[in-house]
C-alpha cells in the first residue's frame, strides 16, 4: 500500500518560516480536506446507511482507534447523548490504552492486536452491533485485530482511514478511505487526517441520528437540558415551533422536560 500519510510535506524549511507563513501553509493544506471527503461520499453513504439500518433494529455503534483517531471516536460518541438524548451505550468510543490514553499517550497500546476485542467484549458486543475502526494510517494492529475478530462474529464492520488499500480497509465491510495527502508537518496525522476523520464522524453520527428520528425539522428536539444555554435554546425552539410567548414555552419545557414532549403537549 502507498502510505500517503507518511510522505514528505509539501513545505520545506518550515522551521525558517515566519508565524504568518506557517499559518498560511496550514490553512492552505486544510482547505483541501473537505474536497478529499467529498470524493469519499459514496463510501460514507454506504457505511452510514448500513449503520442506520442496524441501529434501527436495536444495534449499537462502536468506535475503536488509537491516538488521535481513538480520541476523535471518544469525542463523537460522548457527544451523542447530550445532543440527541440517546442512551450512553448507543454509541461507544474505545481508545487503545483505555481512558488514560485520552489525555496521555500509552506506549505501544496501538500495537496490541488482541486487546481491542477484549475491550469490546466488556460491552457485550454482538452480531446486532456495528464497529467502525479509526486509523489515519489504515494499518494500526489494535484496530485491525478488533475489526477482524468482530467480522468473524457477524458484526458489521467499517472504517475511516486516510490511506487506500490497507489492512484495516480489507477487514471492513464498508471502508471509508479519505486520502488527504501529505501533512504540513511530515507524518503529523493529527492535522489533515484528523480533520478528515472528524468531518466524516460528524457526517456519520449526525445522519444516523436523523435516520433514527432524533431530529425534527432542523432541531435537536431530544437534547439534554444540562445548562442554562441549552435550556434557553430549548425554550426558544418550543416558542418558535408553537408560535407562543417565551415564558409560556419555558413553562411547558419545565413541565415536560424535553423539547419534543413540550411541543407535543402544546399541540394538543
Amino acid at each position: 500500500m502507498n502510505r500517503v500519510t507518511e510522505q514528505e510535506s509539501n513545505y520545506s524549511h518550515i522551521d525558517q518560516m515566519s508565524v504568518m507563513e506557517v499559518l498560511q501553509g496550514i490553512n492552505n493544506e486544510d482547505k483541501t480536506v473537505a474536497f478529499a471527503v467529498e470524493k469519499s461520499l459514496p463510501q460514507i453513504e454506504k457505511l452510514t446507511s448500513a449503520v442506520a439500518e442496524r441501529m434501527k433494529k436495536g444495534g449499537r455503534l462502536f468506535y475503536i482507534g488509537a491516538g488521535t483517531s481513538g480520541r476523535l471516536g471518544v469525542v463523537d460518541a460522548s457527544e451523542c447523548p447530550p445532543t440527541y438524548g440517546v442512551p450512553f451505550d448507543w454509541v461507544v468510543g474505545i481508545i487503545a490504552g483505555g481512558d488514560t490514553a485520552i489525555r496521555k499517550a500509552v506506549e505501544f497500546a496501538e500495537d496490541d492486536a488482541v486487546q481491542a476485542w477484549k475491550d469490546l467484549e466488556e460491552f457485550d458486543i454482538n452480531e446486532k452491533d456495528c464497529l467502525v475502526g479509526l486509523a489515519a494510517s489504515g494499518t494500526t494492529p489494535y484496530v485491525v485485530g478488533g475489526l477482524s475478530t468482530a467480522r468473524k462474529h457477524g458484526i458489521l464492520t467499517g472504517c475511516i482511514v486516510c490511506n487506500a488499500g490497507g489492512p484495516i480497509a480489507a477487514a471492513s465491510d464498508f471502508p471509508v478511505e479519505v486520502v488527504v495527502g501529505p501533512e504540513f508537518i511530515t507524518g503529523s496525522t493529527r492535522m489533515k487526517s484528523g480533520t478528515a476523520q472528524k468531518l466524516v464522524l460528524n457526517m456519520l453520527s449526525t445522519t444516523v441520528m436523523v435516520q433514527l428520528g432524533r431530529v425534527v425539522g432542523n432541531k435537536m428536539v431530544d437534547m439534554q437540558l444540562t445548562n442554562h444555554k441549552l435550556v434557553d435554546r430549548g425554550t426558544q425552539m418550543v416558542a418558535d415551533e408553537l408560535n407562543i410567548a417565551y415564558d409560556e414555552a419555558a413553562d411547558l419545557l419545565t413541565q415536560h422536560g424535553s423539547v419534543r414532549k413540550a411541543v407535543e403537549a402544546g399541540q394538543h
